[in-house]
């Protein structure tokens, strides 16, 4: 009889936990080959392909269009070759270690004919899978216990002795935390009973903490009051402060925070928790630049983009106020003077709102950024980018005059420092060497973190943007 290997939803890299399944590549029965893409999935950072590492016929497959997968669930189980004797060292095996021993990894003879071991090209190989699974792996049941439940004295063995909580996310695991749910009580509806963040939800805006379980019920006195204090005020805190019941909610579409939208929900809303942000903001006449631009489009060679020189605007800025550059360490109370300037856009897709970075852009010259940005921009649209090229930026250009407007304030890309923003050049009435004329003019707005500098860097920043763009002949100082 042929093997049946379990293929699982890789570590995705950038920190991602789970991914949303969007197209299926293949059907069950159908054959594959080693690393031929099976699925299409969309996380937080992009749109990928996931490659299968084995190579035969589909048997199963879990999760359907639509629906959301941590990172360890099981994707598909493909049957490989004839079946080939693996050895094993000691006698017993915890629930874990046994069923990825025996579903998810080949033996080495097998692994040069029907595993690639590549799982997914550019983030990682079968090796840090297995340690990624290593990591998150509880010595006992009792140490998957949050860390504010320690074991009493006198405190029988857990009732539930069945092995660790099933649970991959670190993500689920700090919500129960936060709310002072144990784990242990939850049943999950994911694969093979794995408890997902819908888990922990449910159980925290439920409208009362289920009843406890025959067996837990039959539990010692003694060891039910051990219950830390601390669990028991956070679980009923979670309770007063749940939102009101469905029933009561007011009727209206309601769309899931998830994916793109969810990702940027939540880096928003660290961006105004954590960063104390202040903008300031300046009128330029963009005469002068769009006359430059006009003469160097006219010259021949690649066209020269707004965006381009706005970007090569930045980064003469940028070296000019280091200070803006930077991001902050919280936990040793130190700013960080980064010396590359990886340099962020905001593009609009159909997918939403996304940041590709522009790496190095402090090396390139207005050719080369235009270039760069023509390519990220058309992988934006395309669903193309990869999670490398949408992390690690260091400062933000939004150029938010494509949709018609003058002026905002931006909200911080964190765990960056500043964003500049650009609002529409339009001609209006300015004043210029001494009479009024009618100019091209535009709004920059710079919003940025008042704890790495404080105004008069910020000003400075600005007004030395606003005279590139009023006199783009100023560049040729910091070429």
């Amino acid at each position: 009889m042929p093997k049946v290997l379990e293929f699982k939803l890789p570590d995705l890299g950038e920190g991602l936990t789970e991914a949303e399944i969007v197209r299926w590549l293949v059907e069950v029965g159908e054959v594959v080959a080693v690393d031929q893409p099976v699925v299409e999935v969309e996380t937080a950072k992009a749109m990928v392909e996931v490659p299968c590492p084995y190579g035969g016929v589909v048997t199963a497959r879990f999760g359907e269009e639509g629906s959301e997968l941590p990172v360890g669930a099981p994707l598909l189980t493909v049957a490989v070759g004839p079946p080939q004797e693996r050895s094993r060292t000691g006698g017993v095996e915890d629930a874990e270690s046994s069923e990825s021993t025996e579903s998810t990894e080949p033996s080495e003879g097998a692994e040069s004919s029907e595993y690639s071991g590549n799982v997914l090209v550019g983030y990682g190989t079968a090796a840090a899978t297995a340690r990624r699974r290593s990591r998150v792996r509880p010595a006992a049941p009792a140490a998957a216990a949050p860390k504010a439940a320690p074991a009493p004295k006198a405190a029988p063995a857990p009732v539930r002795a069945t092995g660790p909580v099933p649970v991959i996310s670190p993500l689920v695991r700090r919500l129960a935390r936060e709310h002072g749910l144990d784990l242990r009580e939850l049943r999950g509806t994911g694969p093979e009973g794995l408890i997902l963040r819908a888990d922990v939800v449910s159980a925290v805006q439920a409208p009362a903490r289920p009843a406890e379980p025959a067996a837990a019920i039959a539990e010692p006195a003694a060891a039910h009051a051990s219950r830390p204090a601390a669990s028991v005020s956070a679980s009923a805190d979670a309770r007063a402060f749940r939102p009101a019941a469905a029933s009561t909610a007011p009727a209206g579409e309601r769309v899931p925070l998830k994916g793109i939208r969810g990702a940027v929900a939540d880096k928003l809303s660290r961006s105004r928790t954590e960063i104390p942000d202040a903008t300031c903001w300046v009128d330029a006449d963009a005469t002068e630049l769009m006359a430059a631009r006009a003469a160097m489009n006219s010259a021949g060679g690649p066209k020269v983009s707004v965006l381009a020189l706005l970007a090569r605007i930045c980064t003469a800025a940028l070296a000019r106020h280091p200070e803006l550059n930077s991001t902050v360490d919280l936990a040793a109370r130190e700013i960080v003077r980064l010396p590359e300037v990886h340099l962020g856009f905001a593009a609009q897709t159909e997918r939403g709102l996304v940041v590709p970075v522009v790496r190095d852009a402090h090396r390139r010259n207005v050719d080369s950024l235009g270039a760069e940005l023509a390519r990220l921009t058309e992988a934006a649209r395309t669903g193309s980018l990869t999670p490398a090229e949408l992390t690690g930026g260091t400062f933000t250009l939004n150029n938010y005059g494509v949709f018609g407007v003058d002026g905002s304030t931006p909200i911080i890309n964190h765990p960056e420092a500043a964003m500049l923003g650009v609002g529409r050049i339009i001609a209006k009435p300015w004043v210029h060497e001494g009479e009024l004329a009618v100019r091209q003019v535009v709004q920059l707005s710079l919003t940025f973190d008042h704890r790495v500098c404080d105004g008069g860097t910020a000003g400075g920043f600005l007004r030395h943007v606003a005279d590139c763009v009023e006199q783009p002949a100023v560049l040729l100082r910091t070429l």
